[in-house]
């Protein structure tokens, strides 16, 4: 009981990070709602391609730190190295500083280079600063997620959302009042610069919350260090050589992973400012409508991140430890809570998408396009939670050059399309290409990693309760959605009393369906968060109550079966009493399962005439 308590703590874990994560997301958009409101949807483009070219400077610098310290750091905990895991969170530390200055130097004097709109180069030279600060929160992050506990990250990650939110809103208002008597495109600009000045405040204030969280554990850090008298130092030169080879392909990979939302915001800029000669404010304004679609289905999304953070620790510890079985059965569990939530997730936000929409981001000049649009990309919730797992896997078992190489094959493949559909295509539908294009790109990358994760732990994922039990449940689930949020609405005309409606029934369908079509076992419930709360719910119902009675009914077939194969057992004596013949005896009775193979061949030696006799002998295997 114990280990299974053991080997399911990281699906608690991962938990833990997600429900942070979604909290997150959630606080993201309720700020994003004034935030809007105050700089408009040309603010909202400039804002978001100034945090596109933000994004991806951090994860080249700093960003993927955390996962890469919680990696090297975990395999170092793993045999009781604490002396050599605290060298390593020293010398990360150092490389974030050096990385972090060059990166944010970087920014603020080539802001240029970055971003097409000139209105968008002010934010970001704004966020410069941040992607210092950023690579040390990683550090301190990445320390306390080797030890497999996700709950200081997870508090860090709603303390630095809360903050960003007050300053994002506050500081937007501030500077478009400063320039209230200028013209539109100048106030926006300055509305996106105020947004970005609350991702540095927030950055801060987690920051302040991980160092106070360090400051108090450096007493029992310290004493763990002093006891470590039994292995050998590694030398700051082979430490900071180990961090540049996992921390550049982790760097090389999640900055390709990701690059693709720079990459297609600046296609979709180019072209259609330089080839079809759009304004810059017209282009800002289709961009604000896809960035909008694109924060709402992260939500689910971040599910995936959170599983994957909280992956690695467990899978390197397995991986050098050689228990491939422990790291297969995590990976089956990560892929099947992840496909049990994403699913419904893709299916709500497709039937649902205006409803939504209506709620967040309700500027009625794009709120038709920003709704289409998001249904259409809500099925790259799936794919993009797959293989956000599934990176992590390869990289936790040492492969990793190969996320790098799908991803790049992902983003080459993705981007050609885009650019030819923009070019050769009907331009009145230019949006619909940008959405397309990110939607395969999630496709390609998600069955690239999955293939290779199949390849290298011959490892296989159970397909009808994972895939198409949850894709059946769901489908009904968003029939019965639309219905209700369709039935109500008509009645009461108030879209969030619909809505809340719609998805309380249509969460409550979807659990029944997947526990009474057994995709979820009441076991791996336990594993979850608050599993038992769930678990309770579901007898209540009466939905796990078949289980039980089924098993009480397949034990009364268990103990025919035993009959069964006793007399079987005793065939097989009775047939085999030729002298000499104890090698077919031995094999024949292994292939009725009868077992203890050196106890029958004592048997034979001794007594063979009284086996078929000797009824205490027969024993269940």
């Amino acid at each position: 009981m114990p280990n299974n308590k053991k080997k399911d703590s990281f699906i608690m874990q991962a938990g833990i990070l997600a429900s942070a994560g979604i909290i997150v997301r959630i606080i993201g958009l309720l700020y994003n709602t004034p935030l809007v409101a105050i700089i408009g949807d040309e603010g909202n483009g400039y804002y978001n391609s100034a945090y596109y070219a933000y994004s991806i400077i951090l994860l080249i610098s700093s960003y993927s730190i955390p996962s890469a310290v919680s990696k090297v750091i975990a395999q170092r905990l793993a045999t009781k190295e604490y002396r050599n895991a605290h060298r390593i969170f020293c010398c990360a530390f150092i490389y974030v500083l050096v990385v972090g200055s060059i990166a944010s130097l970087f920014v603020f004097f080539g802001a240029g280079l970055l971003v097409e709109m000139e209105s968008a180069i002010f934010p970001l030279k704004i966020l410069a600063p941040t992607i210092f600060f950023s690579g040390i929160l990683g550090v301190l992050r990445g320390y306390f997620q080797a030890h497999k506990t996700m709950v200081q990250t997870s508090v860090s990650q709603i303390i630095e959302q809360l903050a960003n939110a007050g300053a994002s809103i506050g500081m937007a208002y501030l500077l478009v009042q400063t320039v209230a008597d200028k013209d539109a495109t100048t106030r926006a600009s300055y509305g996106a610069a105020g947004g970005t000045m609350g991702t540095g405040a927030g950055v801060l204030a987690g920051l302040l919350f991980m160092a106070g969280v360090y400051a108090l554990n450096r007493k029992t850090i310290k004493r763990r260090i002093e006891r470590d008298k039994n292995h050998e130092d590694e030398s700051y030169k082979d430490i900071f050589k180990m961090i540049l080879l996992v921390v550049t392909p982790f760097i090389i990979s999640t900055g390709i992973y990701n690059v693709n939302t720079f990459l297609d915001n600046n296609i979709y800029q180019r072209i259609m400012m330089e080839v079809r000669n759009l304004e810059e404010a017209i282009v800002a304004t289709d961009l604000s409508t896809v960035a909008k679609g694109t924060k709402i289905s992260n939500i689910p999304i971040a599910l995936a991140s959170a599983m994957a953070t909280a992956l690695i620790p467990g899978i390197s510890s397995d991986f050098v430890q050689g228990d491939l079985k422990g790291v297969r059965g995590k990976v089956a569990k990560a892929v099947k809570v992840t496909m049990l939530i994403s699913i419904p997730c893709a299916v709500g936000l497709g039937v649902l998408a205006k409803p939504v929409m209506m709620v967040i981001f309700h500027q009625p000049e794009t709120l038709e396009i920003s709704s289409v649009l998001l249904s259409c990309m809500s099925v790259s919730v799936i794919f993009y939670s797959l293989s956000t797992l599934t990176q992590a896997i390869l990289q936790s078992i040492g492969r990793m050059k190969t996320p790098i190489i799908n991803a790049l094959a992902a983003v080459i493949i993705h981007a050609g399309v885009m650019v030819a559909m923009m070019l050769l295509m009907d331009e009145k539908y230019s949006l619909y290409y940008y959405v397309f294009a990110t939607v395969l790109y999630s496709f390609i990358l998600c069955i690239l990693n999955q293939i290779a994760v199949h390849r290298y732990l011959k490892y296989s994922q159970e397909i009808t309760k994972t895939f198409f039990i949850p894709v059946i449940a769901a489908g009904i689930m968003g029939g019965t959605v639309y219905g209700v949020y369709q039935g109500l609405y008509f009645l009461c005309k108030i879209n969030i009393a619909a809505l809340a409606a719609a998805i309380i029934v249509g969460a409550a369908v979807y659990f029944v369906l997947v526990i009474h079509w057994r995709a979820v076992s009441e076991a791996e419930m336990r594993g979850m968060p608050k599993g038992h709360m769930m678990i309770a719910i579901a007898k209540k119902m009466g939905i796990l109550k078949r289980d039980t009675e089924k098993k009480k009914k397949g034990s009364g077939k268990k103990k025919t079966s035993s009959a069964k194969k006793k007399t079987a057992q005793k065939q097989v004596v009775a047939k085999e009493k030729a002298p000499g013949d104890k090698k077919k005896f031995v094999e024949q009775a292994d292939s009725v399962g009868v077992g203890r193979n050196q106890k029958i061949s004592e048997k034979w030696d001794k007594d063979y005439l009284d086996m078929e006799l000797d009824d205490n002998y027969w024993l269940d295997d």
